[in-house]
Parts: structure tokens; sequence; C-alpha cells
């Protein structure tokens, strides 16, 4: 069969609803050119199908609960050791303090980010927190969550690490969802040289049982994947189709995030390339076929700072959390776009640009089966009819204006 044919028939096939196979997206995933472009046209057009030309973005504050870690990937940058310079732990004083300044500029989530278990290694973590009178960093987070919660009404959102199915239980009740991502389902990953090799965390396993647990849980769960830090076409579509599984099986994962590897000058993977925007594309366009229509799929904006627009070309519908008020700690060198930035260019593009919670609408809808009933009422109050934020741009606006 001709090459271009295959390839219309595939992607037709997936349009018409046939769950994309591995085979297929192997097939799919060196296209260029004029057969990349029906590739993109098929996703795109799959999106538009259930997500129309609404694309969201959830406004948020972003807090580094701490950023001591155990593990050491060879791409990060946020953790720290204590005694490193920029190494912190934030107080509860400093966390209420962020979200408040938030809640003025209308932001509807706190993400809270940490380091993996760094009682695990560190002393100083140990004393911290036993001077909290707790044991464990998760226990502190859960602490902080309901503090924001409680006196702000911004709704938590947490990426902590592994978590058991008691941690899963205990964060429910003060997250509205929580997230872990993925990033690569591969072991060969873990040897030597690779990006997790030191990083005890990383085992896909032991992820995969989080997001498992979370499932059985119905806890809305964010994760994603990680590309260009070594891993093959093939491990990338494998972790695609083990998401799926996952799904197929919960109908707990909200959204899947596809996230470009961003080398920087004091990580150990300084000289690994980059993913071009090109590769972005494919592997956004491969996500959504695999995926299907109704996931939520989005890529950061500010990691490709000139070019994302061209990412709702393959099929996005989210850019994900943006924040007006605080920097992306995990990418310190990568600024947010401004706001209103973000709504221009996604107009520019063909979209309208509304701000959402950090649980989507469609998770809303199912109320407590997704939601636990002491969140309800915060939930409530933040959203409208259509489960949105009614978010005010001028408002941002005015505040960068007397900065």
């Amino acid at each position: 069969m001709h090459a271009t044919m295959k390839v219309e028939n595939v992607v037709r096939a997936a349009l018409d609803g046939k769950p994309l196979s591995r085979s297929e997206a192997i097939f799919l995933s060196p296209l260029q050119g004029e057969e990349l472009g029906l590739l993109l046209e098929a996703a795109s057009q799959l999106r538009d199908r259930y997500k129309g030309r609404t694309v969201t973005f959830s406004p948020k504050v972003f807090i580094p609960l701490t950023n001591l870690c155990r593990d050491f990937c060879g791409y990060c940058t946020f953790r720290k050791a204590p005694g490193e310079a920029g190494a912190k732990t934030m107080t509860l004083d400093e966390v209420l303090s962020v979200a408040r300044k938030g809640k003025l500029l209308g932001c509807a989530e706190a993400l809270f980010s940490l380091g993996d278990r760094p009682e695990a290694i560190y002393g100083e973590m140990r004393r911290f927190l036993e001077e909290m009178g707790l044991r464990r960093t998760l226990d502190y987070l859960y602490e902080a969550c309901k503090l924001v919660l409680e006196e702000t009404g911004l709704l938590p959102h947490s990426n902590p690490g592994l978590m058991g199915v008691g941690d899963l239980k205990r964060l429910r009740e003060v997250n509205v969802s929580l997230g872990l991502m993925l990033e690569n389902i591969s072991e060969r990953l873990m040897l030597r040289a690779g990006p997790h090799f030191d990083a005890p965390d990383k085992v896909p396993s032991l992820r995969l049982k989080t997001i498992e647990e979370a499932g059985k849980l119905s806890i809305p769960f964010t994760t994603g994947i990680l590309i260009g830090i070594g891993e093959t076409w093939e491990e990338r579509i494998d972790s695609l189709l083990v998401i799926r599984e996952l799904q197929s099986r919960y109908g707990h994962i909200q959204e899947v995030i596809v996230q470009n590897f961003r080398a920087k000058p004091d990580i150990p993977m300084r000289d690994q390339p980059e993913p071009g925007v090109e590769e972005m594309l494919k592997t956004i366009a491969l996500a959504r076929l695999i995926l299907g229509g109704e996931m939520n799929i989005q890529a950061p904006p500010n990691l490709s700072p000139e070019t994302y627009p061209l990412y709702l070309l393959a099929g996005i519908n989210d850019w994900g959390g943006v924040s007006p008020l605080t920097p992306d700690y995990i990418n310190p060198e990568a600024p947010w776009p401004e706001l209103a930035a973000l709504k221009r260019r996604t107009a520019e593009a063909g979209f309208t640009l509304r701000a959402r919670l950090p649980i989507y609408p469609e998770f809303l809808r199912l109320g407590q089966k997704f939601i636990a009933p002491s969140l309800l009422p915060h939930v409530e109050r933040l959203c409208d009819g259509e489960g949105l934020v009614p978010f005010r741009f001028d408002r941002v606006l005015a505040h960068a204006e007397r900065a």
C-alpha cells in the first residue's frame, strides 16, 4: 500500500473511534512533511470534535513547599541539599502569604510541588518535621494544604512524588486533584548512564502503582510524559499506552502533559539535545490519537515561548497551570507567558481562552464520585455554571502595570 494512503487509513480509523494500536503509533512516529501534516490535522480534528475551540488554563500560585529531595535526576535543577544555595523549606506563614496574594489576583489553584521523601536522607528535614510534631514530609504537605484551603479557599493540587494508599486517602480530603508525572515507562532509563540512575522514586512500576491506587480511590489525577531524556519513540509510545490502559480501567486521569526536556548549564544532562518543535508536535498528535478526544492534553507554554501556539495544531486543549504571580520553580529560566499575551496568541490561533479549576468540568459533573464532600462548597464558590472560572484578565493586567 502506498505510504501516504496507509497514513490516511490509520488516522481516519482513529478519527472514527478506533484506538490507535502500538504498531500503528510506531508506524506514524517517523512521519515528516505532508504525511506529518495528515497526522496533525487528524489530531486537531479529534480535539475539535470533543473539546471544541475553547482552550483552558488554570490560574495558579506555585508553592515549592520544599526543594530538598532524595532523588538525583539528571535533568533537575529544582532539588537541593541542605546548605546548598537556594535550599528552602517554606514555613506555613510563607505558604499562606503566597496563597493570599494569589487569591487577590483571581487564582483558583495552589500548586504544591516538593521533593520526594527528603527526610529519608537528610537529618535537617527530619528535625524540621519533629519540631512541627510530624514524621514525614507528606504529613507537612497535608497541613499546608489544609491551611491554604481553610484560610484562602484556593484549591490545592499537589505533586509530591510517590504516595501510598493512606497518603492518597488523606490528601484527597484537602486536594481536589493530585498529580505524578509518569515521565517514561522504560526501566532502561534507570541504568547507570540514564537520567534516573540515582533516583529511587522514579522506578516506573512504583509510579504506576501510585497512579493506579489513585484510580481505585477515584482521585482526579494528572500525569504525563517527559520527552527528550534519552527515550526511544517506542518507549514514548509505550508510556502513553500504559496511561491509556489505566484510564480505561479507572477513568480518573483528567489530564496528560506532554513536557519537553530543557537543557540547563548546571545539570548532568546539560549536553543532551532538546526536542525540536516538530518532535513536540508529533508527540502531542500521537498522544491525542492514542488517548482519544475526551482526554485533556496539555503542553507547557513557557517551555517553548516562541512556538507554543503551534501546539494547538497538534491537538492540545489546555495550557496547564499558569501563574500571574509566582515563577515556574521547576524551570526557573522559563517565565510564564503573561496572561494577556497567552489570551491574545490563543485567539490569534482561532481559539477562546478560558480559566478552569484544578479539577476539570467533566469531573465536577460527577460530583462526590471524584470530590470529597468537604471540598464541594469550596469548589462551587469558585466556578460558574460551566464548571469554569470567571477569571478577570484586567485585574492581572492592572497588577502588572502597578508592579
